[in-house]
């Protein structure tokens, strides 16, 4: 009986280790694709790359239609120091419109990767190919040509293919048309959900399940370049440091395991790498902590962004510490987000965040921040483990391409005929209503106007002025503008040195005249500029609105008065300041005084320091009766209703002010990605 007894844990280490790995066969293999083709054009034979083999061009079930059969080669010296360099050293080219069919055994999304690298074979000069490439529904590229003439250049297009085949099709522009390699590969149809938050107005944008997506970047914040053997769709995630704005505020963490919760992201979404590493926000003991960290992206401007957050939760040590904010492009994406919410009270689960940009918002340049909450008693603190943007095609003129027969496209026939009919209707009306305005608009042209005083927020549902500025409109009706940089610069003589009028926080500020002969002042931006602050210092050392507060709080603000007049402040004035201060440091506009309601109180600290010891109501923030008539009749600021129309007419110094009040000037001085 011995020996058996002896041989059963060894039975059972052996049962466990076999489940161990059967169960990771299960996560690797979890999803087969229905298609799966990689081609290698141009090559006559399959080409392996990494884990993964590309078959020889032309190899069945993938077709070729072209007139004219033209593969080409060159040395493996000359892409060897690019990834994927097998790929690359073959080509098919097209001299006339050609295409490649793929039979689709599964309908929906499928990634459709192309690689492009130009070079000389015998006559053909692929550096100077210029063409166009589109499958039956998408126009991908148009007038494609090579930006570098020296490196390859990679494409991912994600489309939700709805026929039986697809057909890529090639059409030179200038005689010439290649193609290096392409992958048509299946991916789960749940990858991209249909409806995502738009961050600028905030609301639900749907439709997306549909629409084709290329991807711009697929980044692996504070991890490693992630290749395509190591992700469970082959995909390419690369580091962030290129891209990051200041790494100072940003530090690297990793090591944790990933969950992934029922319902939620999976190793699909992104790899264990890239949830199990992460970028946080650094140095939240000191005045570091005051700042965003950000990243910036090159976009073509004029599209909408899909831009997904992948978020994982391996810093905190319990539950619900971890708050802060998220900004795309200036707008906020994610306010005070709680991670432990929405991984169901569980640390380190794998959670992703799909907002919108659209096409009014995008620039050329694409701003990604995180930043602290505002919250109170919490840490600034926050993390970003990796990051997808994806460019939309709405599926317009611009990005479909017609396809002959059947009745769907009859449908899609008539509704563009009906479409153009509708829209000469239009033109035509508006040249009738430009004609007879054109004189009133010759006469009252302006690059900007003032802003309403009814109105807080703007929303981008306005117009842009022939100068490059953008009037908006909000939605209790208040107006602003958005001044375009070369309006700023022909203001300025191109922020001339001689017309520097001051230097002050954050640069120097520069005298200007708009085109209506509007004088201005522009403070232009010094991203080196530190604020005379240390950020090396406590935090406490640095804010003093905070160091106030704190002894404010206390009620010993008489502590930290400066000695050479802390005698001679009565008790009552400077407690009175004390709350004036704290009011006007209040977390939310709303429970902020108006500059009138500060004014009022800080004349009556100088009352109650100047009265005599019966003077003791001052319990009142914004009316007091014992105030002298001369400062009763200050009035409040808000009700200042000179417009600007007549500050422009007169001609006395007093009214060079707007019908703006004080605080809604220095609401429009609040950075949009928060403090």
């Amino acid at each position: 009986m011995a020996p058996s007894g002896r041989k059963r844990p060894q039975a059972a280490t052996t049962f466990i280790l076999l489940c161990i790995l059967s169960s990771f066969c299960i996560c690797k293999a979890q999803f087969k694709p229905a298609d799966s083709y990689l081609v290698d054009c141009g090559s006559s034979k399959s080409t392996t790359v990494g884990q993964r083999t590309f078959t020889s061009d032309g190899a069945s079930p993938v077709k070729v239609s072209t007139s004219q059969e033209i593969l080409a080669g060159t040395s493996a010296n000359g892409v060897a120091s690019f990834d994927n360099s097998a790929l690359y050293q073959t080509a098919r080219i097209f001299t006339s419109p050609s295409s490649y069919t793929f039979p689709i055994q599964k309908q929906g999304r499928h990634f459709v990767r192309l690689y492009f690298f130009p070079f000389t074979y015998q006559s053909y000069d692929l550096s100077l190919a210029k063409f166009t490439v589109s499958t039956q529904d998408v126009l991908l590229l148009s007038d494609f040509q090579q930006p570098d003439k020296t490196a390859p250049l990679f494409k991912e297009y994600s489309l939700n293919i709805t026929r039986d085949t697809l057909v890529i099709s090639f059409k030179p522009s200038n005689g010439i048309a290649f193609i290096n390699a392409i992958e048509v590969v299946s991916v789960p149809d749940d990858l991209i959900i249909d409806i995502a938050q738009m961050v600028n107005p905030v609301q639900q944008y749907s439709g997306l399940s549909t629409q084709p997506l290329e991807t711009v970047y697929r980044v692996n914040m504070g991890g490693p370049k992630v290749t395509p053997d190591n992700d469970t769709l082959s995909r390419t995630w690369i580091t962030d440091k290129k891209y990051l704005l200041n790494p100072t505020v940003t530090k690297t963490v990793d090591g944790k395991d990933v969950n992934y919760k029922k319902g939620g992201a999976t190793r699909l979404t992104a790899p264990d790498i890239v949830y199990g590493t992460a970028a946080e926000l650094a140095a939240s003991n000191t005045s570091n902590a005051l700042f965003n960290m950000t990243w910036q992206f090159d976009v073509d401007a004029g599209f909408s962004y899909l831009i997904r957050f992948h978020f994982c939760d391996i810093v905190s040590k319990a539950l619900n510490q971890l708050y802060f904010n998220a900004y795309v492009g200036g707008f906020s994406a994610q306010n005070n987000l709680d991670l432990s919410v929405m991984s169901d009270n569980q640390l380190a689960t794998a959670i992703y965040i799909d907002v919108v940009l659209s096409s009014n918002d995008a620039s050329s340049k694409l701003g990604i921040s995180i930043g602290p909450s505002t919250l109170d008693n919490v840490l600034p603190d926050g993390i970003l483990n990796g990051l997808e943007v994806m460019k939309i095609s709405t599926g317009g003129s611009a990005f479909t391409v017609g396809s002959g027969g059947g009745n769907k496209n009859l449908g899609v026939i008539l509704g563009a005929v009906l479409g153009a009919v509708g829209l000469l209707i239009i033109i035509v009306v508006l040249v009738l209503l430009c004609r007879k305005k054109k004189t009133l608009e010759k006469q009252h042209s302006k690059t900007w106007m003032p802003f309403s005083i009814n109105g807080l927020t703007s929303l981008s549902t306005g117009s842009r002025t022939s100068y490059g500025t953008t009037l908006t409109s909000g939605l209790n009706g208040s107006y602003g503008y958005r001044f375009a940089f070369s309006v700023l610069q022909e203001a300025t003589n191109n922020f001339d040195e001689n017309w520097v009028i001051g230097v002050g926080g954050f640069g120097k500020v520069y005298k200007g005249v708009l085109r209506d002969d509007t004088k201005v002042a522009v403070k232009r931006g010094n991203p080196k500029s530190q604020q005379v602050i240390d950020p090396t210092l406590p935090r406490e050392m640095v804010n003093l609105a905070e160091w106030g507060m704190k002894w404010q709080k206390r009620g010993e603000l008489h502590q930290i008065v400066d000695q050479r007049i802390s005698g001679t402040i009565r008790p009552d004035s400077l407690r009175k300041f004390g709350e004036t201060v704290e009011k006007c440091l209040a977390d939310y506009g709303v429970e902020r005084p108006s500059m009138g309601d500060v004014l009022w109180n800080l004349e009556y600290v100088l009352q109650l320091q100047d009265a005599d010891a019966t003077v003791s109501d001052v319990n009142s923030m914004n009316r007091i009766v014992e105030l002298p008539s001369q400062v009763q009749n200050v009035g409040n600021l808000e009700s200042i209703s000179v417009t600007m129309a007549e500050a422009g007419a007169s001609n006395e110094p007093d009214h060079d002010l707007s019908d703006v009040s004080m605080s809604r000037v220095f609401s429009q001085l609040i950075k949009a990605e928060g403090r």
